[in-house]
Parts: structure tokens; sequence; C-alpha cells
């Protein structure tokens, strides 16, 4: 995908891209970048924002969009994602033929030519900046072959409640890409614009802990090295001088010169060493959490202890498996078909994922099932790597006692 640059003028060129099914030509979207404006916003910015977004007649989204990049920067918040995106993503994955049977030949596909990673991502940031309009296209390698390759549309040009797509953000005219034949075979949207994402309910949070952040920076400046002060005739540009290099020469605090009628006292500040500024970022941090992954994971070690982490990782799964049904869906809904068109796919297939099993549950279960049913000794030993070659028998009472050892003779 070729981006415009700003001289360039904004035109829907044509490409020839080889598909197997009518030979059809494919567009590829050009568009203006802009600067992301990394100025530091607060709480008003956001507000406007939103409005901007939930304008019914000029809805526009470029200024939450640039938000929810701004915030992305926050660390937390970026562990938190990947956390809960990388276990989606070392999950197996199949496609299936109608009767459920894994087509080992099209699933792998899936890593040959299928961008997997890309796309599902693109599903997955849905949950986050609420939609997303991704480009396929082929890409020729060095040996010969080809393979699919992904461009995420800019969110701040998508109006997902219109259908539009602006190549310039400062221009009212677009493309209505959902009219295009490209739309549902190389152009795929996902999500819902009109549902906000879990970065709009970060942004405050974050906002609060940039603050919090800075001003704990400022107090370690003004406490941490205190300024100092002499004072002397100003009017005398001898002493002047001599009291600047002076000062110059004794370290890097600020510092600053006073005449000898003047008086300079520091205000009476919170004796603090910053603890209000640490608790704030703290509680952010935990806010965060829950409502990124549910649950505090792995950051209160104070009062932590092994059984809240275990409580707060199966939390987690939970939110993974919503995640994994998300993403199974648009593979089955939009994905696959696509791919079938552009004709890299054949058949009626449908994507699932290889969702491992608690086996030390169901082997609890197993246990206590066992007084009262019985098992297949080969499903037993496939799932648990056990060696079952029969029922033991149990011996008899009194069978290997001989008669003069018995007690009732």
């Amino acid at each position: 995908m070729s981006k415009g640059k700003k001289d360039t003028p904004i035109a829907l060129s044509v490409d020839t891209a080889p598909v197997k099914k009518k030979g059809d030509t494919k567009r590829t979207i050009n568009w203006i970048e802009k600067p992301v404006n990394t100025t530091r916003k607060d709480i008003r910015d956001h507000r406007r924002a939103q409005s901007a977004a939930e304008n019914i007649e000029q809805p526009s989204n470029y200024l939450l969009q640039n938000i929810y990049t701004n915030i992305d920067q926050d660390g937390l918040l970026t562990s938190q994602i990947r956390n809960r995106q990388s276990k989606i993503f070392n999950i197996d994955r199949n496609l299936c033929n109608e009767d459920g049977s894994i087509n080992e030949e099209q699933t792998d596909l899936l890593t040959k030519i299928i961008p997997f990673k890309d796309i599902t991502k693109a599903i997955l940031d849905t949950t986050y900046f609420e939609y997303s309009l991704i480009d396929l296209s082929w890409k020729t390698n060095v040996d010969g072959t080809k393979k699919l390759v992904v461009a995420n549309l800019p969110r701040t040009n998508i109006i997902p409640q219109k259908g539009i797509f602006l190549p310039d953000v400062n221009e009212d005219k677009g493309i209505l890409y959902r009219e295009a034949p490209e739309y549902g075979i190389w152009w795929l949207e996902f999500g819902n614009a009109n549902q906000r994402g879990i970065l709009n309910k970060a942004v405050p949070h974050v906002l609060m802990k940039s603050f919090a952040q800075s001003c704990w920076a400022e107090l370690c400046e003004i406490y941490g090295i205190p300024p100092r002060w002499v004072k002397t005739n100003t009017q005398d540009p001898a002493m002047l001088k001599r009291a600047e290099s002076m000062m110059r020469d004794m370290g890097a605090a600020t510092w600053f010169i006073i005449d000898e009628t003047e008086e300079f006292e520091f205000a009476q500040g919170v004796n603090t060493n910053g603890d209000v500024y640490n608790n704030l970022m703290n509680f952010i941090n935990n806010e965060l959490s829950m409502l990124l992954s549910g649950a505090i994971i792995g950051q209160d070690t104070k009062n932590g202890s092994r059984s809240k982490e275990d409580s707060s990782q199966d939390v987690l799964w939970e939110l993974v498996m919503e995640d994994m049904i998300q993403v199974q869906d648009a593979w089955n809904n939009i994905v696959i078909p696509a791919l079938v068109k552009i004709g890299v796919l054949k058949g009626n297939l449908s994507f699932k994922f290889d969702i491992p099993e608690d086996l030390e549950t169901l082997w609890t279960r197993v246990k206590d099932s066992m007084q009262s049913y019985d098992f297949d000794t080969d499903w037993m030993n496939e799932k648990f790597g056990l060696k079952i070659t029969g029922v033991k028998q149990a011996p008899m009472i009194g069978s290997n006692l001989n008669a003069e050892d018995s007690f009732f003779v």
C-alpha cells in the first residue's frame, strides 16, 4: 500500500493484484499522513473529542483516536494489553471441515500465506480502539512465492459511523468504502464505532497518572536539589560578576542572586517525600489493571499472595475466552469468506481454537467419579499419560492363610 505525501494529489490508484477468481482488479487507498499531536492532554480535550465522535451530522474520530494513541504509551497499559493478547496467539488454531475434522492442508496456510497474527490483532484491537479497517494485498517473496500482507488503515481517517474513509482528515470528502467492490474481499472491517472501547474508559486514569508523574518530578527537582542564593550589591558590576562566577562553580543546582536590600524565603510546603503522588499512581495502576485484566495481576507485592494471583489469573482467562469467541466469530463471518473469494482457501471451512484443557481439574473430577462410573482406559491413557493395562483384582480375605494359622482352628 502506498501512502501519499503532502505534495501528492489524492487519488485512487489501480493495482492489478493477481487473484484466482475472475481476475478482479483491486484499488489501493492512499492517504496523507498527519503527525500525532503529542502535546499534553486533559479531561477537557477528552470530552471535546467524545463530542466530535458522537456528532450525528458530521462525526469525526480524529481527536479521540489521537488521545488513544497518546495514552497507549503508558507502560502499564501496554503491558496489560499485550499480556491479554499474547495468550490468544499462544493457543493452537485450526481450520476445520464441515464434519468438524481438521483440514491440515489449509490450516498450514495460516502460517505460510495468510497473515494470521496481523489479522487477529486487528480484530482484538477493536476491544480497545473500537474499530479496525485493514487492506489485504499480495506480496511476492524473493523465491517467487506469494503471501498476503495486511495494511492497517489509520483509524483517525476512518468514519465507520458513515462508512467513509478520508484520505485527508482536513477534508470533508472521502471514499464510501462499504460501497466499493473491494469491501468484504480486500478491505475488511471489524468492530463497532457506536460502542466505545476500553481505552475510552482508561483515558481519565492515564491523564491523571501523567499529571501525578509530572508533579512528582517537579517535587524532586525543587526539593531533591534545593536552589541556592547569594546576597550582594547588584549595583556593583565587579561584585555581581564575582557572585555569578562563584555560583556557577559550586554545582548544578538552581541558583539566583538578590540585592543586599532584598529578602527571599521558601514558602512552607507539605513535609512529604512524594507519597501522595506514589499512592495516587498506585491507585490508578490498580484501576487500569481491573479495567484491562479484570483483576490486579502481579503488582501488589506487599499484600499479594499465591491464592490471590491464581484467582486473578482465572479472571483474566475468562476475558481471554471472550476474546477467543470474538476472534472466532470474525474469522468465520468475515475473514474466511474473503479468503475464499480471493482464492486462498477452498470449501466450507470454520475457524476454531484448540483450547487447552485444565487437566488438573479434569483429573479431580475423574477420581471423584471412579467410585460410581467406569471409564474408558484408552481415553485415560491418552488424556493423562497413564499406562492402564486392566482392572486390578483385590485379594480375597484369608486366601493366603494356612489352615493351621487360622484363628478359628
